[in-house]
């Protein structure tokens, strides 16, 4: 990761209280571009002051404003309004992304749509909560309305990655808005300037002084102020498991509400009746798009015996023809790796896959500098596959973010063995069935103890499905009509239309004084 520094940002990347501020210490931060290492811009650090100051302007404002007390037909006008202003912005926006992530264009572009695509449906789906639910039961009495509804929850604390950074923190933020809401929005310190340019949008669209609050920073920067902090009451946060564990401890004292979605070693199951040239493209689509920087990639190959070293050798041969490339290229197929320190990450676990002696069939380093110098300033990674894994490895258990696949076999037809395999992991957040008899490969996939299965495919999502893990894949669910829970609280509402004396107390007892009466009228 980039040091910070004392570097003037050029503008101002801090929004606090409906103002574009520096950072109070003046501590700015260096946003590398990963495919050649260059300085793309600085930015501002915020720390402990500025999230404070941030809290205060979000508290301010949701106790005082009418934005929580408006229906949210009212609000979702506004999400409307960015919606359309992401795709006006779409060209620009994908560039920013692809320069600051290193993804393929054409990547960036799809972003985009997507999250145009997740305002839209909470545009309409959120005005679903809009009508009180009566309760008829028959214990209520008829001169009783029983109704629940819903309010939103306070101040949320949105913490995104830096592999999707626009996707996920839209993920976030558009079911928070839409419910009423007030929204503090932390990007990853890696890639955070989509997310600028989100907030620029937020503010074109008409979002009231105060409901947002954009702090970039690192995590340890600000990290605990936001969780910590009893004004606080709701930290939604994606990224990896270490940190998301340090998040629910810290929301743990105030008990805050704490939602996390902590990525995932995806199983790929392949079954041998599979079209063996679609297969091939399939894995390798699943584990290599940009360069196996996905959560939900299909990192673990589960392959059927009798066409595992067919299909492997059919997935060793793509891999090595993957183009690699600036993002801005047409002609590339993936790009580099986020940082430095995330290539020597990939480049450990690489490490330690061979001292465990999985055999590594392709890949397993940097690209050749004197065949690809145009590759050698940035961060790429050869796409990797290791053969012959079992689940004792490290490099099959643990999550590497990276374009590395590691295979795994099944004895024919033994369906349980597949499944015991693709359950076999401390996460649960996505898996893949791929088998020419859909009928055995929809059986497998309901047995998959995983948020999301893709049968005869691999990747696609909607956002008006639900999307988390099990596991130590995280809590709570993003997209969906559930997405918009996690932002609600119920409110139950018992009003009698007849009121009547309780009764309780009839007054029919004798008067009691208590024993030390005198006493007290002494000391009084």
């Amino acid at each position: 990761m980039a040091s910070t520094s004392k570097t003037p940002a050029p503008e101002p990347t801090l929004y606090i209280d409906g103002k574009w501020t520096h950072a109070k210490a003046g501590h700015t931060r260096p946003i590398i571009n990963p495919y050649d290492s260059s300085t793309i811009t600085v930015i501002d650090e915020a720390g402990s002051d500025d999230a404070l100051a941030a809290i205060n302007s979000a508290v301010k404002f949701f106790r005082t404003s009418s934005w929580p007390h408006q229906t949210c037909t009212e609000r979702t006008s506004l999400l409307t309004r960015v919606a359309d202003l992401l795709q006006r912005d779409k060209d620009v926006i994908a560039e920013i992304e692809t320069k600051d992530t290193g993804k393929t264009l054409e990547e960036s572009k799809v972003d985009v749509d997507d999250v145009t695509n997740v305002f839209r449906f909470y545009a309409e789906e959120a005005k679903k909560l809009d009508e009180p639910k009566k309760i008829k039961s028959d214990v209520i009495p008829d001169s009783v309305e029983s109704t629940t509804s819903h309010v939103p929850v306070g101040v949320c604390v949105l913490i995104a990655p830096w592999n999707y950074p626009l996707l996920q923190i839209c993920w976030k933020v558009a079911p928070a808005l839409a419910t009423g809401n007030a929204v503090i929005i932390k990007p990853s310190e890696v890639t955070p300037l989509s997310t600028v340019h989100f907030v620029k949008l937020l503010i074109e669209a008409g979002a009231p002084i105060g409901s947002v609050q954009l702090l970039t920073a690192g995590g340890a920067s600000v990290g605990p102020t936001l969780t910590e902090h009893p004004d606080v009451d709701l930290v939604s946060f994606t990224g990896g498991l270490d940190t998301g564990r340090r998040i629910i401890s810290s929301c743990a004292a105030t008990v805050k509400r704490c939602t996390v979605e902590l990525g995932g070693k995806n199983p790929n199951v392949v079954f041998a009746d599979c079209d063996l040239e679609w297969a091939i493209d399939t894995v390798v689509t699943a584990v290599f798009l940009h360069s196996g920087q996905v959560c939900s990639s299909g990192a673990r190959l589960i392959v059927e015996e009798s066409i595992a070293d067919k299909l492997v050798a059919g997935v060793v041969e793509r891999a090595k023809r993957i183009h690699m490339g600036n993002g801005m290229d047409p002609a590339s197929e993936t790009g580099p790796l986020v940082s430095a320190a995330h290539l020597s990450k990939v480049e450990a676990f690489v490490q330690l896959g061979v001292s465990e002696g999985a055999k590594l069939l392709v890949g397993g380093s940097r690209p050749d500098p004197k065949q690809h110098p145009e590759l050698a300033k940035g961060f790429f990674f050869c796409p990797t596959v290791f053969d012959h894994c079992h689940r004792d490895m490290r490099i099959v258990q643990e999550e590497t973010f990276g374009p590395i696949l590691t295979v795994e076999r099944f004895k024919d037809g033994d369906e349980e063995h597949a499944i015991y395999l693709a359950n076999d992991t401390k996460y649960g957040l996505a898996g893949g069935v791929q088998s020419g008899n859909v009928e055995r490969a929809q059986r497998i996939a309901k047995r998959l103890r995983h948020g999301t299965v893709w049968v005869n495919t691999y990747g696609s999502y909607t956002p008006a499905a639900e999307w988390g893990g099990f596991g130590m894949s995280g809590n709570g669910r993003e997209l969906g009509s559930k997405g918009l829970d996690e932002y609600i609280e119920t409110r139950h509402e018992w009003v009698e239309t007849n009121p009547a004396k309780p009764g309780w107390f009839k007054g029919q007892g004798k008067a009691l004084q208590p024993s030390n009466s005198s006493a007290i009228k002494a000391k009084l």
